[in-house]
């Protein structure tokens, strides 16, 4: 099977969404894909049962992507392998009356996976310079100083809210949580091919909403601000990948590779040493155990 350089994934610096490819060949078959994702996600569900025993930092993992780019499947078949108590997934709505009276950034800071722990962000915080900038009006509803009407959104706003979003994820990350962003990157066509397959099979209707084909109108716009988000915000502590997606097998084990990869260079994770007089009477405890049978 082709190796990925994934560093190639990263990005580093101005990208553009156009530029990148949404398919990736990997020279293998899809079962030998499905077989090495297999290996992998074992892999990093064994460093997350270390992880929690290490107790000193947490995992973020965001995704983001178009309608249809397989951000369910792709939690369901990467975490396979974790411990269901050592992973938690979030997938942001429309924001609550709740949550409304609240800073934008509130929802997801209180949903921040726990040391030792992995956590999914299934749409993020992105969203709010995404399908809110895309529809400024939405802003509105969150009642904010100085915003008294669309015309206020200028690009000034958007700004001082990238630099929110950055200092957000510095702060977590000088805090312990180690941060991944992926943006499963989809073509057009293929999106209207997995819309059409939702409409043509008939126990995948209900995924399918009117809405979708309201949003997918947009496209371009969406790519715009997906563009914009990604060069403003990745950071060396909090960088984006940019993964071709019009292949599901083989994104789900880009993510996969990328977060056994990176996760591994944190050599300090280990499992914590015994206590020299625990340590000293492993014997003793064994003795009393074995004399119970």
């Amino acid at each position: 099977m082709k190796k990925i350089d994934h560093t190639q994934l990263k990005v580093i610096g101005n990208i553009k969404l156009k530029e990148k490819p949404t398919k990736i060949e990997m020279d293998a078959s899809e079962d030998k894909i499905k077989d090495e994702l297999k290996d992998v996600r074992k892999k990093l569900g064994d460093w997350q049962d270390v992880l929690y025993a290490h107790h000193k930092y947490s995992v973020l993992v965001c995704l983001q992507g178009m309608d249809t780019a397989g951000k369910d499947s792709l939690i369901r078949e990467v975490f396979k392998d974790f411990n269901s108590r050592g992973v938690v997934v979030h997938s942001f709505k429309t924001p609550s009356h709740k949550e409304l009276k609240h800073d934008y950034l509130w929802r997801h800071y209180i949903a921040l996976p726990e040391r030792g722990k992995f956590g999914v962000f299934n749409r993020t915080h992105y969203e709010n310079v995404l399908v809110t900038r895309v529809h400024p009006g939405y802003i509105m509803n969150e009642n904010i100083p100085g915003i008294n009407s669309v015309e206020d959104i200028d690009e000034n706003f958007w700004n001082q809210r990238f630099k929110q979003i950055r200092n957000f994820e510095e702060h977590i990350a000088q805090n312990g949580t180690i941060i991944f962003k992926f943006f499963l990157h989809l073509s057009k066509e293929e999106q209207r091919d997995r819309l059409l397959r939702r409409l043509n099979k008939p126990s995948k209707n209900w995924k399918f909403s009117p809405g979708d084909l309201k949003e997918r109108k947009l496209w371009d716009k969406y790519q715009d601000c997906y563009e914009a988000a990604i060069n403003k915000t990745s950071t060396e502590n909090a960088p984006w990948y940019i993964i071709p997606a019009d292949d599901k097998p083989t994104a789900r084990y880009l993510v996969a590779k990328i977060l056994k990869d990176e996760l591994s260079k944190y050599k300090e994770v280990q499992e914590p040493e015994l206590a020299p007089e625990i340590l000293e009477n492993l014997d003793q405890y064994k003795e009393e155990l074995n004399a119970e049978k």
